[in-house]
């Protein structure tokens, strides 16, 4: 994994919907080898890191400011601190005998619990550090409250999906078309 999917593994986490085990596994789709070994004991623990990185996360959409940074600041650390990443190298699922060289965040036995927590822990600091505190949002479609990251030219992105987005200016003309 690469910097942007530890980044998406934090947004996933902390969009998710928590209250069973087989909602997690389908947030976490993209990742099996974590994803398929979560039990339901592991739920109290992603509630924890998901509820931090919310925090943090509204903390970046807060006003501008040394308050909106040092909330950002001790929300990321505290996730760091509790959840730190073991980086290790790794070369396995290459093609035709060579290795596919990347970077897991916790050791090869360590629960996958634990790495989903490093996982969006370092995702999130990393998303920080690469894209600054401005570029994330919350998604403005009613209903729904999903976080996303900005990576668009303009910055202009308002929802989290084409699909929310699709919604709402449908709804707009229609009620354009009404008035």
């Amino acid at each position: 994994m690469d910097s942007a999917d530890y980044i998406e593994v934090a947004l996933r986490l902390a969009n998710a919907d928590l209250t069973d085990v087989e909602t997690v596994r389908a947030a976490l789709h993209d990742e099996p080898w974590w994803a398929d070994r979560l039990r339901d004991s592991d739920l109290p623990l992603l509630r924890e890191v998901s509820e931090g990185l919310r925090r943090a996360l509204a903390a970046m959409m807060a006003s501008a400011g040394p308050a909106q940074d040092e909330t950002v600041l001790t929300e990321i650390n505290a996730l760091l601190a509790a959840h730190p990443p073991r980086p290790r190298l790794s070369g396995h699922g290459g093609h035709d005998g060579a290795p596919n060289w990347h970077v897991h965040v916790a050791g090869p036995d360590a629960p996958a619990v634990d790495e989903v927590a490093a996982a969006a822990a370092w995702g999130l600091a990393q998303g920080v550090v690469a894209h600054g505190t401005a570029r994330w949002g919350l998604c403005e479609a009613e209903g729904c409250s999903t976080y996303y990251l900005d990576t668009s030219t303009n910055q202009a992105k308002r929802f989290c999906s084409p699909r929310c987005a699709n919604r709402m200016h449908v709804a707009a003309f229609r009620a354009r078309k009404r008035a």
